[in-house]
């Protein structure tokens, strides 16, 4: 045990504590080591092992994971000292959906689960972190930041998440980050992963979708695939349309924020902020 690094460790105790073997490393993160494992020999399960200080916004989505009790996202089956022990979900990702042409059926399966997540349950967790201060970067980002071109753009956008803000809306637990590559498909249907784990708008649950999936570029930035999506999420789930369109263009700001912190492109940003709020003013 003295030379086991502390990923190593962490993994020999939760294998020991939940009766597990055949650890597998499937993936490391920014804040977390993934592990596919056996339980009795026969069924899969993941272990997620967060890394020491690095897990505030994993111990926030860990606690909402569980609040969901495996309806619309994946079980966990127990937590303990930064390891989570989930359910293994083999199937796809609804982006492959999407991408393989069957955009409606994916976009109808994200309404239902978010019907599933935003159902009220007892005991919402408490350090859920404010939609407000997820938005913070937008809001702290100088306009020269941007690409002297696109700075219309970016002020606009924050313009209308400060509406957003403005007019009060119902606060919910929220999964924060529910793109199409984060909902995997199960023997019990499309399920979530990954939360960013918020408290706000409802409406913003589905700002996301509206830019994505990533490697359908051609799709996501259709016109008729913004307005037919925004039309069918406020049939299904009650959401006013302009909120629907507003929020989805004040995430491509905020996501475009973030890149800009990080060095990275945002080409994909800049193509769809001008549609989204084209979309908006029009709704």
């Amino acid at each position: 045990m003295m030379n086991q690094s502390p990923v190593e460790t962490a993994l020999s105790r939760a294998l020991i504590r939940w009766s597990l073997t055949k650890a597998v490393p499937i993936a490391e993160t920014a804040t977390s080591w993934i592990f596919r494992v056996e339980q009795n020999g026969r069924n899969f399960a993941v272990l997620k092992i967060l890394k020491t200080g690095k897990g505030d916004a994993e111990q926030r989505g860990g606690e909402l994971m569980n609040w969901y009790g495996g309806e619309g996202a994946a079980t966990v089956f127990d937590r303990h000292a930064g390891t989570l022990f989930m359910e293994w979900l083999d199937g796809i990702p609804l982006g492959d959906a999407v991408r393989q042409g069957r955009d409606e059926e994916a976009s109808i399966a994200l309404a239902t689960l978010v019907g599933h997540l935003h159902r009220p349950r007892p005991d919402a967790p408490r350090d859920l972190l404010p939609l407000r201060d997820h938005f913070a970067p937008l809001f702290a980002t100088n306009v020269r930041a941007w690409p002297y071109t696109a700075r219309d753009l970016f002020a606009r956008a924050a313009g209308v998440a400060l509406t957003l803000f403005d007019r009060p809306s119902a606060q919910v637990p929220l999964h924060g980050d529910l793109h199409h590559d984060n909902i995997i498909s199960s023997p019990r249907g499309w399920l979530a992963i990954d939360p960013r784990a918020l408290l706000g708008d409802p409406v913003y649950e589905v700002a996301n979708a509206l830019n994505n999936p990533t490697g359908a570029d051609e799709l996501v930035k259709d016109p008729r695939r913004i307005a037919a999506m925004s039309e069918l999420f406020s049939q299904r789930l009650g959401f006013p349309r302009k909120r629907i369109l507003g929020w989805a263009a004040a995430h491509a700001a905020l996501s475009a924020c973030w890149a800009l912190q990080h060095e990275q492109p945002i080409t994909s940003q800049l193509a769809m902020l001008p549609l989204l709020l084209t979309a908006y003013d029009q709704a």
